[in-house]
């Protein structure tokens, strides 16, 4: 063992005894109780922290029989518990006077972006060392669920580096703020009126009494289906092809989560396209299952989910003591329309694949093999980002299909980008009544308000501009690229999806930091951006001359 090797390993003893300390010392001088999740979550987490100090530190003889254990994730798994404890127990205060939800949100993700930059450099992250821009770039794609890289994921970045990455995907997709917020929250059993009130904002809860349960139920739904798709991944793949067991679940894992948060990295070199995993149709099929749940937004499946135990309890089971009951509006107007429009693009963008691409990247595939890699085709785009064919080799009508099926992307408040669903829906349903001479948009015996109309248009309006600009100032620096590279690039750098036509790695920096600008505005929005620029103005009481302009 070196000299180095044997300071970090005392350094890594000194904080684990410092986190045992820190939490006996608060148990002893806390005069308020401590409720039975927060004290399981202790009991368990120093027993595994003795467990773990134990193996690695004063047992020689577990070096030879548990190898297993005998291993530094242990140790990092155990950094981590004791940080997100300690971290917990901060005040985590909201000054709306200091900065407004919105910018609290942009620098939130500035802050992981540029942390995450920092580690990917650190010496055990890469096999040869990464550059600053790169290591730049590789953590706004991470943060920012994209999936674009400029260095190759799977030979590039160690284990270690690949997990920061995994880190950097999962707190990007839900949001730092999720976390930091619902476990200082679980810890500390209280709140203040004023986090309460931010919190109510950045989640779209509709009572500010019901923020923490929503943060909980977004927790709980993304490490479940994150869990579960995860187990499917690894039952569905074949061992051969790892180098060990742990790899495999690794594997697993990396690209449940990476699906679900609609990030689109992979630990393969050629993506899913590698050979012994692109005619893998089941590994297919939960990777779309995957990025659809994650790209519908939590608000969508929690009311998928209640809509589901009603329509369980009411038409199945048929409990008699509701029969005369009113049928109340379980499935909301806005995940009506969420749904509607995705699966209309599902089912849109599939059929014209299949045939677009029958005889050209589908002519290796047979059969239901046709059907599945158009389906995830078709499905990849709405910011997922992974490929299971060559991109380089897509022909004309099927790229301009995929950067609109790019532009559009997943729906609101999920972990995908683009102008989400709901503002398609809204652009396509404002057309169609002002095409019948109607003044009001109507749907479902509902009225869409003014202000989502505007909203949608605003949205499209900035992303049109952001997408114009960042083509026209990377044709301005890497002219060879061609046109249709550079606006697939940008198109996939605003709707945080991934794919390339393989342009990406051989960029100019210059070029590689305008990317990294649109998949920042992609992620946090434009329309966020200015309301966290602008300050709000007051209603004032009185209204000016109404007026026709000229449009057409």
């Amino acid at each position: 063992m070196t000299s180095l090797q044997r300071k970090i390993n005392a350094l890594y003893l000194v904080i684990l005894s410092i986190g045992i300390l820190t939490t006996f010392i608060r148990y002893f001088t806390q005069r308020k109780s401590i409720q039975t999740k927060v004290w399981l979550f202790d009991f368990l987490s120093i027993l595994i922290t003795l467990f773990v100090i134990y193996i690695h530190f004063f047992s020689q003889e577990a070096h030879r029989h548990i190898t297993f254990l005998y291993n530094d994730n242990w140790i990092k798994l155990t950094i981590i518990l004791t940080f997100i404890r300690e971290f917990s127990e901060q005040n985590i205060n909201y000054k709306r006077t200091l900065l407004n939800p919105a910018q609290l949100f942009i620098v939130s993700f500035l802050v992981i972006i540029f942390l995450g930059a920092l580690l990917l450099m650190l010496p055990n992250a890469t096999y040869t060392g990464i550059s600053f821009i790169n290591a730049l770039f590789t953590s706004t794609s991470a943060v920012c669920v994209t999936g674009l890289i400029v260095v190759d994921t799977s030979s590039y970045f160690t284990l270690f580096g690949q997990t920061i990455l995994l880190i950097l995907i999962q707190a990007g997709g839900i949001g730092i703020l999720t976390f930091a917020s619902y476990f200082s929250y679980f810890f500390k059993g209280v709140s203040s009126y004023e986090n309460q009130l931010v919190l109510t904002d950045m989640t779209n809860s509709e009572k500010i009494g019901e923020v923490f349960t929503t943060l909980r139920r977004i927790i709980v739904i993304t490490f479940t289906i994150e869990i579960i798709g995860a187990l499917l991944i690894f039952l569905s793949l074949n061992p051969i092809l790892f180098d060990g067991f742990f790899n495999q679940v690794f594997f697993a894992f990396f690209h449940s989560i990476s699906a679900f948060c609609n990030a689109g990295f992979s630990t393969l070199q050629n993506g899913l396209y590698e050979t012994g995993f692109r005619f893998n149709y089941i590994l297919q099929v939960l990777l779309i299952l995957l990025l659809i749940l994650g790209g519908l937004g939590f608000p969508i499946l929690v009311n998928i989910l209640k809509y589901s135990k009603y329509y369980l309890t009411r038409k199945i089971i048929g409990v008699k003591s509701w029969k005369k009951q009113y049928k109340p509006w379980v499935l909301s107007l806005n995940s009506r329309i969420t749904l509607i429009t995705t699966f209309s693009l599902l089912v849109v963008g599939t059929i014209l694949f299949y045939i677009t691409e029958y005889n050209n990247v589908l002519a290796e595939h047979h059969g239901l093999g046709k059907f599945i890699t158009a389906l995830f085709g078709s499905a990849t785009p709405r910011t997922a980002g992974f490929n299971t064919v060559n991109m380089s080799s897509l022909t004309l009508p099927t790229v301009l299909i995929t950067m609109f099926l790019m532009w559009v992307g997943a729906s609101p408040a999920s972990t995908g980008g683009g102008i989400k669903t709901s503002t398609f829906a809204i652009a396509t349903l404002n057309f169609i009544s002002l095409a019948k001479g109607k003044s009001r948009i109507e749907i479902y015996r509902r009225e869409i308000a003014d202000s989502s109309v505007r909203r949608a248009f605003a949205i499209i309006s900035l992303s049109l501009i952001i997408i114009g600009i960042g083509i026209i100032s990377i044709l301005i620096f890497d002219p060879e690229k061609g046109l249709l590279n550079v606006a697939f690039e940008c198109f996939s750098a605003y709707s945080t999806v991934g794919l390339s036509l393989g342009i990406t790695g051989s960029l100019s920096d210059p070029s590689k930091l305008i990317l990294i600008t649109i998949m920042f505005i992609g992620r946090v929005s434009m329309l966020s951006i200015l309301i966290a620029v602008f300050k709000k103005v007051k209603h004032k009481n009185y209204r000016y001359p109404t007026e026709e302009i000229t449009i057409n």
